[in-house]
């Protein structure tokens, strides 16, 4: 089976943020996307996801990686709901590196050309539900 267009795109997007290449990022998101940075915290446009994709590499030495493992894809009307694992690489703070695994959940819309644009960025999909936000 072929993978769903979308993994290229998230791929594409893990590779700009472990490689900070934030031009390369903002291709992927759309001037309306939000952005939940942690749980209570949420940014929206563009300029504000490039402006916390930078922060969050600070926080991490600029030594975080993500990647992805298993994906579902679910269209209707236009947009696409992106459920996947997430894998965060990074330094533990005593010399080694730590890594966690999350459920995000994404959403993206199809634009008219065709290429998709993620609208809602959340890699931590339903956990938000555990922290009240």
């Amino acid at each position: 089976m072929t993978p769903h267009p979308l993994r290229q795109i998230i791929e594409s997007c893990d590779r700009a943020i472990t490689t900070k290449n934030y031009d390369a990022l903002m291709v992927y998101y759309a001037e309306d996307a939000a952005l939940v940075v942690k749980p209570g915290m949420t940014v929206k446009g563009k300029e504000n996801i490039r402006s916390a994709f930078i922060a969050i590499a600070d926080y991490f030495q600029d030594q975080l990686v993500v990647e992805q493992g298993e994906m579902q894809v679910i269209e209707g009307g236009g947009n696409a709901l992106v459920i996947m694992e997430t894998i965060l690489r990074f330094p533990d703070g005593k010399g080694g590196r730590t890594e966690i695994s999350r459920r995000a959940t994404y959403v993206f819309r199809q634009e008219s050309d065709g290429r998709w644009l993620c609208t809602i960025d959340n890699s931590y999909g339903t956990s938000l539900l555990d922290t009240g936000n």
